[in-house]
């Protein structure tokens, strides 16, 4: 295809990125060149525990894996949550670009797709939302990203597993302390008759870990043995939890 065609062709049909929305050129694969500099992957040395980068290879675990022990096995977050990635999360999550799901799915097999392949899971649990946030939204983000990953990982998602039962504040407006409380007996496990004994919950951001640690409660009280996380992003999180 010649120059003059392809030029046509931009202009008509721009490709656009996953993450800025921004239209890249035809025939171009993954993001833009602008985002493709300023994405944070998550790097080593890491937390054995949540999986975020650390600064010291000699240390095993980040100061709040330290402070709070979390009861699920291991974390996989991709990216760390800042520059255009979290500008991207928050278009994913409250501007109905629900296409991105495909994008973070992809990232996190590029990322993580072997090891994940090798925990045998027996089953996929979105960290779900109130029925009231989604009825108002019309879905669930970490379903989204949990479903493409299903695909890619040939693993059956089970949407309704962990139930939200009471209606939360937003996690965004806490501190740590507050969000533990906050999401306190917020989840159940859902009527099923589904035996699971490896799970990987997926979430769209860690931020301090409660939501996950109380997905993680829910599960380990139904007698799941090993529990695992994946998220899009992880924050910075806190030093302190008290």
């Amino acid at each position: 295809m010649n120059k003059i065609a392809n030029g046509i062709i931009n202009l008509l049909y721009p490709t656009v990125c996953p993450v800025c929305g921004g239209a890249r050129e035809y025939g171009d694969a993954g993001i833009c060149d602008s985002c493709s500099k300023n994405l944070h992957w998550i790097t080593a040395p890491t937390c054995l525990k949540c999986g975020k980068t650390i600064d010291n290879a000699e240390d095993e675990y980040c100061s709040d894996c330290k402070e709070i022990p979390k009861s699920y096995d291991k974390g996989f977050p991709v990216f760390s949550y800042e520059g255009p990635i979290k500008d991207s999360l928050y278009a994913f999550k409250y501007k109905n670009q629900r296409h991105q799901a495909s994008f973070y799915a992809d990232c996190i097999m590029e990322k993580y797709g072997e090891e994940l392949n090798h925990l045998s899971l027996s089953g996929i649990v979105p960290v779900p939302v109130h029925k009231n946030k989604r009825r108002i939204r019309g879905y669930n983000q970490a379903e989204l990203i949990a479903g493409e990953l299903s695909k890619r990982l040939k693993v059956e998602m089970y949407p309704d597993y962990i139930v939200r039962i009471r209606k939360t504040n937003p996690q965004k407006e806490l501190d740590a302390n507050e969000r533990m409380k906050n999401l306190k007996n917020a989840f159940k496990i859902g009527e099923n008759d589904v035996k699971l004994d490896k799970v990987l919950i997926v979430d769209d951001i860690y931020t301090s870990g409660a939501t996950i640690e109380a997905c993680t409660q829910a599960l380990k009280n139904k007698g799941i043995r090993n529990i695992y996380y994946v998220s899009v992003a992880i924050g910075k999180g806190y030093s302190v939890w008290k």
